[in-house]
């Protein structure tokens, strides 16, 4: 039975019960305070025109200050009943009509195969973004029905579920291709079981809190299982410190041995004012620049006449030792000096363990004081940031709970330590773009980070995605053969450029006049999603 049904029956078992009491006290006030006796047919009448204010007869006024003052009483108690009509039928019958139109039961095996994503939230957004731009459908199972009504409103397939986890119907999901788990981690657990009892053969991948839960999972048939915040720590930890591998699956590296970075170019670099020509970036050190931020922009596929602008980041893919080669030119850090650490939450701890665990001093600042806090205090507040030692710190890691906070922070602690690196955590990908506009060397969201990890299981193709209308693609090199990777007119074709080749394991980026592509080589190209597509039709490759 609907819930506007029950309350309806409640309604209208409450409302005779209710004249009943009204008519009879109100019999007695008229016989015992008025003096004027009213029969029980007058006195029902009376509370029936006054619980619903449609007025009185000649039945009127009353002398009697209690009688006037329990008249005015249920009038006012029929005023609320007219509101609680609403309160209690009204709005949920338009409610239940509304939410009939949302979906509540998954697609049926006709149609395309879609992913399902179970619970909707900032780990998902970016992988959900990546599957739309590959033309993958996405159907998202969601409790809350606002949320439902919002991610219907943006355009994405949402299934409202009004039961229970275990109470709610899964016997279409061996039409799913692939199940994302995003909820609680027992929740991603019981789905797990759920779904297979339901004849589930996909790949289940699921997203936890607590990485001691992985193991049961995997043990159950999950292809993979993550703790983006733990690895999102990692990733801002391999920032901060040498000590620690930035080789961070999925996330910095593609392969084995080509990562991406992002690097500052500071004021005191020998490499500021130099345009791309200038620098020879591909010949002497071997990476090759994909595009930069200027002022909160993303530039990509810029010109050899670029600047390389103080202040500017750009963004470079190689060999990891040519990339820390040229770290220590875009970015002089100095190699003395605490790693501060403004923010320990789960990311922050994960990272002051990591880097504890690589010999790096740190120090923490926290609001609330906890194990592990050397500073209670606000990061917003330069007295602390003095007291810390914010000015001559190596490196400054913002691991805030809110994005507007770590926003508001970068612009403070820039301004106070204009020359020590800022290296941020934040929760939606969007708010990357404002950071490095106020001064963030280097920002990185969990959604990004859970986003690639499951991105390269899900599209089956080898990628990392630099910025949103850019990617690098390892792919095979059918159709090249024979060729010189710069004479193949790739990008005048395609609008994909050759960053490198790898042969028998080795990395190419420098390509020497008598260079010729041979069969089993591996190119890496950056473009655009759509340009990269077009590669694969005009050359008539298959992706790695």
């Amino acid at each position: 039975m609907k819930r506007s049904t029950r309350q309806l029956i409640f309604l209208f078992s409450a409302l005779p019960v209710a004249v009943l009491i009204f008519a009879i006290f109100y019999m007695l006030g008229m016989q015992y305070l008025e003096g004027r006796p009213r029969d029980f047919l007058a006195s029902l009448e009376w509370a029936a025109e006054t619980l619903t204010t449609t007025g009185y007869g000649v039945d009127a006024p009353w002398n009697h200050p209690i009688m006037v003052l329990f008249v005015v009483a249920v009038q006012f108690i029929g005023l609320f009943l007219v509101f609680l009509i609403f309160q209690i039928y009204m709005l949920p019958f338009f409610e239940e009509h509304f939410e009939a139109r949302l979906a509540t039961i998954l697609p049926t095996p006709i149609g395309t195969k879609y992913v399902l994503v179970y619970h909707y939230g900032p780990n998902v957004s970016t992988l959900i973004d990546e599957l739309y731009r590959h033309q993958r459908r996405v159907v998202i199972l969601e409790e809350d029905p606002e949320t439902v009504r919002r991610l219907k409103d943006q355009g994405l397939e949402a299934i409202y579920m009004r039961q229970p986890l275990n109470e709610f119907d899964f016997t279409h999901i061996s039409h799913a291709l692939a199940i994302i788990a995003n909820g609680t981690d027992h929740d991603n657990a019981a789905l797990l079981l759920i779904v297979q009892d339901n004849q589930f053969i996909g790949q289940f991948y699921a997203l936890m809190e607590n990485p001691l839960h992985r193991e049961p999972l995997i043990t159950w048939g999950a292809v993979a299982v993550y703790t983006p915040a733990h690895v999102l720590a990692a990733a801002l930890a391999s920032q901060a410190s040498r000590n620690i591998s930035p080789t961070i699956q999925g996330v910095q590296q593609l392969g084995e041995r080509l990562g991406v970075a992002e690097l500052r170019i500071h004021t005191d670099s020998p490499l500021a004012g130099l345009t791309i020509a200038q620098s020879n970036l591909r010949n002497s050190i071997g990476v090759v620049v994909l595009g930069y931020w200027h002022k909160g922009q993303f530039v990509p596929r810029p010109l050899a006449n670029t600047p390389l602008m103080s202040g500017n980041i750009i963004v470079v893919v190689g060999r990891q030792e040519a990339i820390t080669e040229l770290n220590k030119l875009a970015i002089p850090l100095r190699r003395d000096g605490p790693i501060i650490i403004a923010g320990l939450g789960e990311v922050g701890q994960k990272i002051n363990q990591m880097l504890h665990d690589a010999g790096e001093e740190t120090i923490t600042i926290d609001k609330i004081k906890r194990d592990g806090v050397d500073i209670v205090g606000n990061a917003l507040d330069q007295t602390v940031l003095k007291q810390a030692g914010a000015n001559t710190a190596r490196t400054i890691i913002l691991a805030l709970s809110k994005d507007t906070e770590i926003l508001f922070a970068i612009t403070i602690v820039r301004e106070f330590a204009p020359d020590v690196p800022l290296i941020a955590r934040v929760q939606q990908p969007q708010t990357v773009t404002r950071l490095y506009r106020v001064g963030a060397d280097f920002a990185l969201s969990i959604s990004q980070v859970a986003g690639q990890l499951l991105a390269q299981h899900l599209l089956g193709e080898a990628y990392i995605s630099v910025e949103q209308d850019l990617k690098l693609a390892k792919v095979n090199t059918n159709g090249l053969i024979g060729q010189h990777p710069f004479r193949a007119k790739i990008l005048e074709n395609t609008g994909c450029q050759v960053v490198a080749l790898e042969r028998s394991g080795e990395i190419f980026v420098q390509f020497a006049e008598d260079f010729t592509v041979v069969e089993d080589d591996i190119i890496f190209l950056a473009g655009s999603p759509a340009a990269i597509e077009v590669y694969h039709a005009v050359f008539r490759t298959r992706k790695s």
